[in-house]
């Protein structure tokens, strides 16, 4: 803006820092553009999860039974979940975890909570790195609610066996980067009533790199803190 006082018909733009920045009737651009780094990306309109359970492969289907008094489960198995073949059906349902759209997310949500808690150790340390690319891949889209649905997977695959922890290790470098990008991203407040108590994406971030670590074994805290800088150990600094 120009505050000299002549009279300026036309204001000249003028590069910034350079000499004619002082010149009567200039003005510099704005500044650069903000970068997108926390703008949440366009998931694809038909996930693998939902052209496969469109298609008839994956034995689910919405469970209408009324359950006297207890909650009733989402989703009905019409083939045990212990019997399926893991290596072909937990991705599947992880590649649905980036999933928003109605009754999809659920689908994809309740199969991976009900596939880990019926699976052997043996099971999920075969399937694991191809479970890796459709995690990275739900993180990825930075969508809060699909970055915390993710997570809480992640917490119950490595509670799932002891040997598991360690097996997913070497993964960090492909998990941690999104968890150390939006790990600060809490709010304080202060003597109030958190209404949103473990729904917060900070807190579920450093919930589960607390599990990480937990589960690990010896290396999980150096990797952990190879990614993720500002992450304080919950073993050592006892």
């Amino acid at each position: 803006m120009c505050y000299c006082p002549c009279p300026c018909p036309r204001i000249r733009t003028v590069p910034p820092f350079s000499y004619r920045t002082f010149q009567c009737c200039t003005r510099t651009p704005p500044g650069p553009p903000r970068l997108p780094v926390f703008r949440r990306k366009r998931c694809p309109c038909r996930s693998q999860f939902r052209m496969y359970f469109l298609r008839g492969d994956i034995p689910i289907c919405r469970n209408y039974a009324r359950a006297g008094g207890r909650p009733r489960k989402f989703i009905q198995w019409q083939v045990p979940p212990e019997k399926l073949d893991f290596q072909r059906y937990l991705p599947l349902f992880f590649e649905g975890l980036c999933e928003t759209t109605f009754p999809y997310r659920e689908f994809a949500r309740n199969g991976v909570r009900d596939m880990i808690s019926k699976a052997r150790e043996k099971q999920l340390l075969c399937c694991l790195p191809m479970l890796i690319l459709p995690a990275k891949r739900a993180l990825n889209t930075k969508d809060p609610d699909v970055i915390i649905a993710t997570l809480r997977a992640l917490q119950q695959l490595v509670q799932a066996g002891p040997w598991v922890g360690p097996a997913l290790v070497p993964y960090y470098r492909q998990l941690l980067p999104v968890m150390n990008m939006f790990k600060p991203v809490n709010c304080n407040i202060g003597g109030h009533i958190d209404f949103q108590g473990g729904h917060r994406l900070g807190d579920v971030i450093n919930e589960t790199l607390m599990v990480l670590e937990r589960t690990g074994g010896k290396d999980a805290y150096l990797n952990i803190k190879y990614m993720v800088p500002t992450y304080e150990s919950c073993v050592h600094n006892r």
